[in-house]
């Protein structure tokens, strides 16, 4: 598969430091797909579980040294920090090896429109709110996790495809609070207010593009579970990208290395 180049990649939500990272199928997503800017939107890094227990292979250094020599090839690299990483939120405006931190943007597309580009978890009230609510409802979704590991277990045996508890789970918690149609609106509120055609933020892995109201509302997802970025074309119009679709699109020996290296993981 041919490398696709974009003007910006959005990318949030990959949770390294978390055995649920999917930090092997994002080095492989960048081997098919560069950009001019790449916008780190958040939760890159899991402090939070890393609190709790260490846990850093390989695949997450290399995702970091991929970043790093991105930078240093000329890619601006700019880091935008959520509630996981919260502990660069001390350094705005500062550069690491190249990539820059700042607590959000005002990003120009390349057809003039502005999107006002941040995480979103200060407009989620648990995590602004209840911090010791955020850590039961995180440690919650750890535990939904492990239990795909089962399911998907006995799903393979049945030759069914697989199918995310944990994601379903959510889904039906936060439907049931109406917590993502309340998130969408009060981000897509922030992004009025700041005189924005547009929002682009992650914190809820829940990948979308729709408008609302007159505001463009994009979410990220995550590389948890779902796989997902957002990427700008050269023109300005945007595109949700789905790891999982590009990679059954792959030639079949290498369909069936990334499928091993998946079935292996969730058995880890």
């Amino acid at each position: 598969m041919d490398t696709r180049h974009f003007r910006t990649l959005f990318i949030s939500d990959v949770h390294l430091g978390s055995k649920a990272a999917k930090a092997d199928f994002l080095l492989d997503f960048f081997k098919y797909h560069d950009a001019d800017t790449i916008i780190l939107v958040g939760d890159i890094v899991d402090g939070w579980r890393l609190k709790r227990s260490w846990y850093w292979p390989q695949d997450c250094n290399d995702v970091v040294q991929k970043l790093l020599r991105k930078a240093r090839k000329g890619t601006r690299v700019v880091y935008i920090p959520g509630n996981h990483d919260e502990f660069l939120r001390d350094f705005p405006g500062m550069h690491f090896g190249g990539i820059e931190v700042a607590e959000r943007i005002m990003h120009e597309a390349a057809d003039g429109k502005k999107y006002l580009v941040l995480h979103g978890d200060e407009f989620d009230v648990v995590v602004r709110n209840a911090r010791l609510l955020a850590y039961l409802g995180d440690w919650a979704y750890d535990m939904a996790i492990m239990v795909n590991v089962g399911l998907a277990a006995i799903r393979r045996r049945l030759g069914m495809p697989y199918w995310s508890f944990s994601a379903w789970a959510k889904l039906q918690v936060k439907h049931a609070v109406n917590f993502i149609g309340e998130f969408q609106r009060v981000v897509v509120d922030e992004a009025r207010k700041n005189g924005a055609d547009g929002v682009i933020c992650g914190h809820i892995h829940h990948a979308v593009m729709e408008d609302m109201e007159g505001i463009r509302y994009i979410n990220t997802g995550d590389w948890v579970e779902s796989c997902t970025a957002i990427a700008e074309h050269q023109d300005g119009t945007f595109e949700l990208i789905e790891w999982r679709t590009i990679r059954d699109a792959l030639p079949a020996p290498l369909a069936i290395a990334h499928r091993d290296k998946e079935l292996a993981q969730r058995a880890a």
